[in-house]
């Protein structure tokens, strides 16, 4: 291994690690560390140094964002590979593609990464460790909307995983694919995904963690089937699982718990759930947006609900979970809404409903087109030359409500009694027919 620093080594022991760590600059750290992993020797107590040593450095170059440098240390690293068991190898390897995970903007490095180890574990015929940086390469190439390659990548090593029956890593790659079926709105795959996951879940022991990831990703189909009180309870198991881990999910899972709350009409309870004691520790941005929306929806106000997605856009609107159900929300607010605003009426201005609900008009005026062409309402936007639903009006600018058309009852008792007449005649048919016989 050729250090980019020093050309020369420190003997790979106690003291010469004690003295890279004493450093008082990283830099000096990280050349001392390098100078420890050039040596020679094999013995037992020098490769449990260097294994030591590489956390280390690992470590170190993640403070200093040299995510390069972590890339180039992997090369480094793999004639000390050769010497130490597989496990143990497949343990830095992932441990140093977490390391640069942790550095901003490093996704392209880290597939580029990602495909390098790749080519080395299938060169190497390291199956175990090739089959999880491959698992790691589809999540990063989902994450890019890579979608192309992530699918065929999953299948492949779904195949493969399944003939070795390693269910753990099948429960990670079933979760995968789950995800990237319900990015892609495949909804009957990625609940067809998530069944498998659980179904080899059950067969063995799961980390916490990835309990965790099941029942967060169980929330969100279930949500997005509308059974949020399902939803919620999925969410509040995720939510206790990385709140002990202290993973930053569980503000996510959170997140989503309020989420669900407020679209089961109980906004109320949104801020009782953020003043306990453990919501207490996730108080931020994420959780004064979802707040903001839960007031908004507790008054009915469109213009406070407005005013929460633009205050907290990254918290609501760049995340897709939440921006899916609150467009929803909207829709379904404003329309109560205005239903109640017009209900009175039989002929009223445009601009008057505008200044009621506290919107733009154009914005109004869209709306309730869209509303009459849905029916939700029989009605029409007189345009002066005659009225027929659906039409803008751009002279007067006035909406003109129907009364709702009753049904005429004797049409389906008609329809009930020529039924029941058919019915009649075809079994005196039958009668007549066995009497001939």
């Amino acid at each position: 291994m050729a250090s980019p620093m020093q050309s020369s080594y420190l003997p790979a022991n106690t003291d010469s690690l004690a003295q890279a760590l004493e450093a008082v600059k990283p830099d000096e750290s990280i050349s001392l560390l390098y100078q420890i992993l050039e040596d020679p020797s094999s013995s037992s107590e020098a490769l449990r140094i260097k294994e030591q040593t590489i956390s280390k450095l690992s470590d170190l170059l993640t403070q200093e964002k040299k995510a390069e440098e972590l890339r180039s240390l992997l090369t480094q690293l793999r004639p000390f590979f050769s010497v130490i068991p597989k496990a143990k190898t497949a343990k830095i390897v992932r441990g140093i593609i977490d390391a640069v995970a942790k550095i901003p903007g490093t996704r392209d490095l880290q597939i580029s990464l990602c495909k390098e180890m790749v080519e080395w574990t299938r060169s190497e015929k390291r199956t175990f460790l090739r089959q999880r940086v491959e698992a790691r390469l589809a999540a990063l190439l989902m994450e890019n909307k890579e979608y192309s390659e992530a699918p065929s990548l999953l299948s492949g090593l779904i195949k493969e995983v399944r003939r070795l029956d390693d269910k753990l890593l099948l429960v990670d790659i079933d979760l995968l694919e789950s995800k990237l079926h319900f990015t892609l709105k495949n909804l009957p795959k990625a609940k067809a995904s998530l069944t498998a996951a659980r179904t080899a879940a059950n067969a063995i022991y799961v980390p916490l963690a990835q309990q965790g990831t099941i029942d967060l990703q169980s929330g969100i189909l279930h949500a997005e089937e509308k059974d949020y009180k399902t939803a919620y309870s999925y969410f509040f198991e995720a939510f206790e699982a990385f709140n002990a881990l202290e993973d930053p999910r569980a503000m996510f899972s959170l997140k989503y718990m309020l989420l669900c709350k407020i679209m089961v009409n109980q906004a109320d309870d949104v801020a009782g759930i953020i003043s306990s004691k453990a919501g207490l520790n996730y108080l931020g941005p994420d959780l004064d947006a979802m707040k903001a929306v839960a007031d908004a929806h507790s008054k009915r106000s469109l213009k406070f609900f407005e005013t929460a997605l633009r205050d907290y856009k990254p918290q609501l609107e760049e995340d897709p979970i939440v921006h899916r159900h609150l467009s929803s929300l909207y829709d379904t607010l404003m329309e109560q809404n205005l239903c109640r605003l017009i209900e009175p009426y039989s002929r009223v201005e445009i601009a008057h409903i505008a200044e009621l609900i506290e919107l733009p008009i154009d914005h109004v005026e869209k709306k309730l087109s869209q509303m009459i062409l849905d029916k939700k309402f029989a009605g029409t936007l007189d345009q002066g030359a005659g009225k027929f639903a659906g039409t803008l009006d751009q002279g007067a600018g006035c909406l003109i409500i129907f009364d709702d058309p009753k049904t005429d009852a004797i049409y389906p008792a008609t329809l009930e009694t020529i039924s029941n007449i058919g019915k009649v005649v075809d079994s005196l048919y039958v009668r007549s027919a066995r009497i001939m016989s």
